[in-house]
């Protein structure tokens, strides 16, 4: 996809019950994820989680305090029957050069849209992302994403719990490597 390295941004584990699966999260590692904040207008609310160095987990489900978005929450949330980690973001260099580069290497990554949140703390967070609606349905080829000059979820003094290694797999590799960055 860009021929410049990409660095982890941050896994998606989304979930049709927020509360539950940070209460489970919490249980199962001892560490409690920090309230991220809420996406107005989609119906959801984050908690979030260091994962050492710049990258996070976002747990991601519905928030009861928002009336019911206009249309399906992002990431299939309304037909989740329980949380699952749906996808990844990478956070390339340039992400404008990096949607060309895909483009021209035959893959879609789907259209930049900007979108922002509140921190609990205030915050304003505002970032640029590759839209997931047209993401590999395998969950493997990640979404971009480019912060710009908003401060990084990572840098909020988030709880951490590093991750140590990360694997996946697919019945079809071949049709996968050629869409994930060198």
């Amino acid at each position: 996809m860009n021929p410049l390295p990409a660095t982890l941004d941050h896994l998606v584990l989304a979930t049709p019950d927020l509360a539950a699966t940070v209460a489970e999260f919490t249980r199962r590692t001892g560490v409690t994820p920090a309230p991220g904040g809420v996406h107005v207008g989609f119906g959801t609310r984050n908690h979030l989680v260091g994962l050492g160095g710049t990258g996070y987990l976002e747990i991601v489900g519905p928030d009861p305090e928002q009336p019911e978005p206009q249309g399906p929450r992002p990431f299939g949330i309304d037909d989740l029957p329980s949380a699952r980690t749906i996808t990844w973001a990478i956070s390339p260099p340039d992400l404008d050069a990096a949607v060309a580069a895909a483009l021209a290497g035959g893959h879609d990554p789907g259209p930049v849209q900007s979108m922002s949140r509140r921190r609990p703390d205030g915050t304003l967070l505002k970032w640029r992302l590759t839209q997931g609606s047209s993401t590999h349905p395998s969950g493997l080829v990640p979404f971009l994403i480019d912060w710009g000059t908003s401060p990084h979820p990572s840098t909020a003094d988030l709880p951490v719990t590093p991750l140590l290694s990360l694997s996946a797999s697919t019945p079809d590799p071949a049709a996968i490597r050629t869409l994930l960055p060198p």
